[in-house]
């Protein structure tokens, strides 16, 4: 996938305010809108230019680009990836997913990076919000309850076996009079329950935008996503967890003692003869749930450094055990 530098695309620089970038999207539409152009790659042109607007004219789209660039700076045409979780913490008008965006009109890069918060706001959650009021100009507001918001945020795996209160930062942006992006924060305390899981939806009533004419608000919509860990990863309810394990352990087994996600230590037997990447399962020892997951221990064989003579010794009758045995033989 390619980077997309959506300000080189415009001829815009990044402290362009929403009428210089509206300005410099009406020149290219008009150089490359295909019923009038004579370029030859007009139709990529536009579609390029119009993915470009999309992103830069939504604060908010255009906040969680801009803090993209902060950590590296990508050039156009590079290849890239997203970095994990890259728009946690950054919120977003509309519900947490929508339908009705044509994702043919627009590339990989933006399909990856903001396909389903452009659904989400094509979608507009329930139909409502500010949209919504500015059809009524020049008379009183309907009464109409405030359009969704959603979020992703990023929790310990730790939270979800014993539950947490967390105070969370919430990023947008809104333009100032001058057209200007104006970055903002909120915090709210959240009460994360025990056992969510990844990509569970936890709602918190009245946090979205003003409803109308008496309505009620929206609602905000948190994304629980897990923190990238070394130690363990989750799928669905099951946890694996890596555990490292000296050879001999491996080999002639034995009972180890292990601390899992949940904090608590167990004592687990290793049958003899255990390859690396054998899983031992632990029953219900998964995230907590009324159907609990279960937890897999993936064997991984750490290897002493032989430091002294001793050690250097132990490793020579170690090889003397084994004439035999050649760990190439089977490549």
């Amino acid at each position: 996938m390619e980077f997309k530098d959506y300000y080189k695309i415009l001829g815009v620089d990044k402290n362009a305010s929403a009428d210089e970038i509206k300005k410099a999207y009406r020149k290219l539409a008009r150089k490359y809108h295909p019923d009038v152009s004579k370029e030859a790659d007009a139709s990529a042109r536009m579609a390029e230019v119009n993915e470009a607007n999309t992103v830069l004219s939504d604060p908010e789209k255009r906040a969680a680009y801009d803090n993209l660039g902060k950590e590296s700076a990508y050039r156009q045409g590079q290849d890239f990836r997203a970095p994990p979780n890259w728009d946690a913490g950054y919120e977003f008008t509309g519900s947490h997913d929508g339908d009705g965006m044509d994702n043919a009109a627009f590339s990989d890069f933006f399909e990856q990076m903001f396909g389903r918060t452009a659904r989400a706001q094509r979608g507009g959650g329930n139909g409502s919000g500010s949209a919504g009021a500015s059809q009524f100009r020049g008379g009183p507001p309907p009464s109409q309850r405030g359009e969704d918001h959603h979020a992703k945020i990023e929790l310990g795996l730790q939270d979800s076996y014993t539950g947490a209160e967390r105070m969370l930062t919430l990023r947008g942006a809104k333009l100032d009079d001058s057209g200007h992006l104006v970055n903002e924060e909120r915090q709210l305390q959240v009460t994360i329950p025990k056992g969510v899981r990844e990509g569970q939806l936890i709602r918190l009533p009245g946090q979205g935008s003003p409803g109308y004419g008496g309505a009620p608000n929206g609602d905000l919509f948190l994304e629980v996503q897990f923190k990238p860990d070394a130690r363990w990863r989750a799928q669905d309810r099951d946890v694996y967890q890596l555990v490292n394990i000296a050879p001999w352990e491996a080999e002639l087994g034995g009972p180890i003692e292990v601390t899992t996600p949940s904090g608590s230590t167990v004592e687990v037997n290793v049958p003899a003869h255990s390859k690396p990447g054998r899983k031992l399962r632990l029953k219900e020892r998964g995230l907590p749930s009324a159907t609990p997951g279960d937890l897999y221990l993936e064997l991984h064989v750490v290897l002493p450094q032989a430091s002294t003579d001793d050690q250097r010794a132990a490793y020579s009758q170690l090889a003397k055990a084994f004439p035999q045995f050649n760990p190439r033989s089977g490549q």
